[in-house]
This record gives C-alpha cells, sequence and structure tokens, in this order.
C-alpha cells in the first residue's frame, strides 16, 4: 500500500510539473491550434485586449515596446476578450483588421478567450488563479502579466498602466537582463 501511495504521488507530481504555461492549448488568431512553446525562453507580455475600450490606444504602447525589444527575446502577447463591457464583440478577422489597419499591430494575437469565471481559460487559471503568484480575477481589458524567461510571472501590471509607464519599462529591462 506504501509503495502504491508514493507511486501516485510521484505520477501526479509528474504530470503537474509536466503542465506548463507553454504547454497549454491555445488557438491563435487565425483559429489555428498552437501553444506558447514557439515562445519558450523568451519573455512574454500576456495581455488581455479590446478594440472598444479606453484603453485600446495601449495598442500603439504595446507595440512600440514590442518592436523595441522583440530583438532582445521579447514578446507582446494578445488575447481579445469581450468579458469587459462588450467590448469586444468583433470576429477574429475584425479584430485582426482592426488591429493591424489601426495601430500595425505585428505581434501575435490569439483566439478570443474568457480570463475570467466560469469559462476562464486555462491559460488564465494558470496566470491569475489561486496558486499563481499575483491571485485574483483580471479586472478590466489591457490587464498585463510580464513572464520571465523561466516561465514563471514576475509582475501583474494594471489595465490602466500604460506599456510606456516608467515602471512597466524597467520591468521589461530586468527580466530581459535576468539569465
Amino acid at each position: 500500500m506504501k509503495t502504491l501511495t508514493l507511486l501516485a504521488t510521484l505520477l501526479l507530481t509528474t504530470m503537474l510539473s509536466a503542465q506548463s504555461l507553454y504547454d497549454i492549448p491555445l488557438k491563435d488568431i487565425n483559429g489555428k491550434d498552437t501553444t506558447l512553446k514557439e515562445h519558450k525562453g523568451k519573455v512574454l507580455m500576456i495581455v488581455n485586449v479590446a478594440s472598444k475600450c479606453g484603453n485600446t490606444p495601449q495598442y500603439a504602447g504595446l507595440q512600440s515596446l514590442y518592436e523595441k525589444n522583440k530583438d532582445k527575446g521579447f514578446v507582446v502577447l494578445g488575447f481579445p476578450c469581450n468579458q469587459f463591457g462588450g467590448q469586444e464583440p468583433g470576429s477574429n478577422d475584425q479584430i485582426k483588421d482592426f488591429c493591424t489597419s489601426k495601430y500595425a499591430v505585428t505581434f501575435p494575437m490569439y483566439d478570443k478567450l474568457d480570463v475570467k469565471g466560469a469559462k476562464q481559460h486555462a491559460l488564465y487559471k494558470e496566470l491569475s488563479g489561486p496558486s499563481a503568484p499575483f491571485p485574483g480575477d483580471v479586472g478590466w481589458n489591457f490587464g498585463k502579466f510580464l513572464v520571465g524567461r523561466d516561465g514563471k510571472v514576475v509582475k501583474r501590471i494594471d489595465p490602466r498602466t500604460k506599456p510606456d509607464a516608467p515602471e512597466v519599462v524597467k520591468a521589461v529591462d530586468e527580466a530581459l537582463a535576468a539569465k
């Protein structure tokens, strides 16, 4: 019995540690199945975005931050969400067209998902769930999670805080400098 309990504990531990941020199934903005594996070893800024929000102009700052740092191993990842005031009602094609035509977005965009509630996507359970470093529901559009090269969340940034705010730039620079 002791051996069986030990084996079960070892199996459960292995299964839990095998699942990482990079293994969570996602769909890109074009509906293609994907994960974050291609971004492993990079610093990530994961953002829930919306096209009809007072924070929508942050797309410009996110794009600028991405362009400034992408060659250093930094990537912004946009996840459309329609949970806050219905501010992302469009289809993926409409969202993609809006982002590229209005803000010249070139960073990766993904399928619309829920960041909180009963249908919360597994990515956001990992980012903001009870065992996350900065737990608690995302409060509005443009909530930002800064993830280090090791796949761990190093900072959670308020939706109102702009991507070019000194504290954001400093946190990105520090995450990029960390080995």
